[in-house]
């Protein structure tokens, strides 16, 4: 197990937080990564390994339906353990303590008291604290060596510890804001029960991985396909500091861009070599008389393909193909083999046609959002390429419900454009996750001045998150 920084390692029994669980980790300067719930224990341990986590889950420790797990990684020495959830029940069921059946689910918020003053987990954490509850399970007597640190009103043992073992078991979960002093906690293990030093960081991410991607790359030249979306221009900004011209950008307009998407992109780009290519009317072309939603992104995604490799070959002796992959990506597309649920799959993981003659270098594929915009400031990119808002890689026509023609693509792009543009003016571009608008197939009466028309729908949906992970409306 070779690790480059600090690592802590997240085992994910399936818990829909633990992509929270390893973001908070790293907002506190803490290098870590999800890992499986089946994989083996490695048989050596890097120093750079500080601390494991196992994570919360949908299952049962009494269930024979429960995800299969190594002893042997709670045998690694002298490394302190905290165990949320389905991960605090696994130590005890593992310790020899008693998990008991739930006859109620617990969910939402509850009042956590604190036992353990002295408990270094709870370090500068008020005695009584609001904390967030998800579970059915519960323990109902702590493992031998075990001691219990906090209760709250629906579960006796909210936390516990062996301090010999350097072991924290905790029900409810820490990661989710609705646990006021859940970062808090984190810190104390992080930097107190792990004794971290906190080397993470997008400065030192910068100079690293411009450094093994000189090495790796030599003097090859690779390609990449910049759509100007926040991923593919870091992608560009960081392969361009590393080995400039020997990047080649290609971008594709397919006629479902943003209004004045491609000028701009030519504009802020005009110092790389960047292909330009106009195929608006061999999107448009195949996507005549498509209405389902599905199918339009099967036909874009194909012909993208097909257009991006012509010119990719016009291109002559290019060895890498380039991509913006991002952890979430590769979490969501990939089960992990274990009870985690293939969310959606990617046209970055998977989605290359088998023949493509690249080999696949991608930069980003163990960042998160919010760092990868971190990422974009720091090798100096524009504030609006890094915080635009997100769009979906088919375009317009994703946003089109019906026929898709040039005419309504323009409709729609004249449409969107004021919705963006009043956002920017009321100041909400940069809290807003998301705002565009939306095609109707459908026309209504309306009032224009005086009269009264007969026109279009657009329908303008907004919604707040912060990593694309869970969402609400604005």
């Amino acid at each position: 197990m070779e690790l480059q920084h600090e690592t802590i390692l997240i085992l994910d029994f399936g818990s829909q937080y633990t992509q929270l669980i390893a973001r908070r980790i790293r907002e506190l300067g803490v290098y870590c990564e999800i890992r499986p719930c089946t994989d083996p224990a490695p048989t050596h341990i890097s120093s750079k390994l500080k601390g494991l986590i196992l994570s919360g889950g949908p299952d049962s420790v009494l269930e024979d339906s429960a995800p299969t797990f190594d002893e042997n990684w709670l045998a690694i020495p002298d490394i302190p353990i905290l165990g949320i959830c389905y991960g605090m029940q696994l130590l005890t069921h593992l310790g020899g303590g008693e998990v008991a059946r739930g006859t109620n689910r617990e969910y939402g918020p509850a009042d956590l008291e604190i036992l353990d003053g002295d408990a270094v987990f709870f370090k500068e954490v008020p005695s009584n604290t609001p904390i967030w509850m998800s579970h059915g399970d519960h323990v109902a007597s702590a493992p031998s060596g075990y001691t219990a640190l906090a209760r709250s009103s629906g579960c006796p043992i909210a936390a516990f510890e062996n301090r010999e073992l350097q072991r924290v078991g905790i029900q409810f979960h820490p990661e989710v804001t609705h646990t006021r002093e859940g970062q808090q906690m984190l810190s104390n293990f992080l930097f107190q029960m792990c004794q971290c030093s906190g080397d993470w960081s997008m400065g030192s991410f910068i100079d690293e991985q411009v450094a093994l991607l000189q090495q790796k790359l030599g003097n090859d030249r690779v390609v990449l396909g910049l759509s100007g979306g926040v991923d593919s221009s870091v992608v560009a900004a960081l392969l361009h500091k590393a080995i400039g011209d020997q990047l080649e950008c290609i971008f594709v307009d397919n006629g479902l861009l943003r209004k004045g998407e491609r000028d701009s992109v030519a504009a802020e780009f005009s110092e790389y070599r960047l292909t330009v290519v106009d195929a608006e009317t061999r999107f448009l072309d195949g996507l005549e008389g498509v209405v389902d939603p599905e199918k339009k992104r099967k036909v874009i995604g194909e012909t993208f393909i097909r257009v991006f490799e012509e010119e990719a070959n016009r291109l002559g002796d290019v060895r890498w193909l380039a991509q913006g992959t991002l952890y979430p990506d590769v979490i969501e597309s990939v089960s992990f083999k274990g009870p985690s649920a293939t969310i959606k799959s990617h046209h970055n993981v998977g989605g290359l046609p088998e023949h493509f003659d690249f080999e696949l270098i991608e930069p980003l594929r163990e960042l998160f959002k919010d760092e990868v915009r971190t990422l974009g400031t720091g090798l100096g990119l524009a504030d609006h390429r890094v915080h635009r808002q997100p769009f979906p890689g088919p375009g317009l026509a994703v946003r089109i419900l019906g026929e898709i023609n040039k005419s309504r693509c323009d409709l729609l792009r004249e449409a969107d454009a004021i919705v963006t543009d009043e956002i920017v003016s009321a100041g909400l571009y940069r809290d807003i996750w998301q705002s565009f608008a939306v095609l109707l197939p459908v026309q209504t009466v309306g009032v224009m001045g005086d009269e009264r028309t007969y026109e279009n729908v657009c329908v303008v949906r907004a919604v707040n998150s912060r990593d694309g992970m869970t969402a609400d409306w604005v």
